[in-house]
């Protein structure tokens, strides 16, 4: 999934990191969106007329999807200053 017009908010960091820890500092980041989109959703001005269990299923499918693409792509550099923080304590 692309979204256009977002740039990262870091540049790649200068050493090199170790694989695992950007999966973890990623999917962190991932789990920290899909709860300020759940948040933000939550803050609806009325009740959806067409609601159903279904349609919130997939609502929340497609939150997840974005909040997956949005942390692997590093728009909010959440990951970044996670793997800054670790990675320096690991060394």
């Amino acid at each position: 999934m692309k979204i256009s017009g977002i740039n990262p908010a870091t540049s790649a960091p200068a050493q090199k990191v170790d694989p695992e820890l950007r999966k973890a500092a990623v999917a962190f980041e991932a789990v920290m969106l899909r709860q300020l989109i759940g948040t933000m959703r939550k803050g609806s001005l009325g009740e959806d007329i067409f609601g159903s269990s279904a349609n919130t299923t997939y609502r929340e499918m497609a939150d997840a999807r974005t909040a997956d693409a949005l942390a692997e792509r590093g728009a909010f550099g959440i990951a970044a200053l996670i793997e800054r923080q670790l990675q320096g304590a690991t060394k």
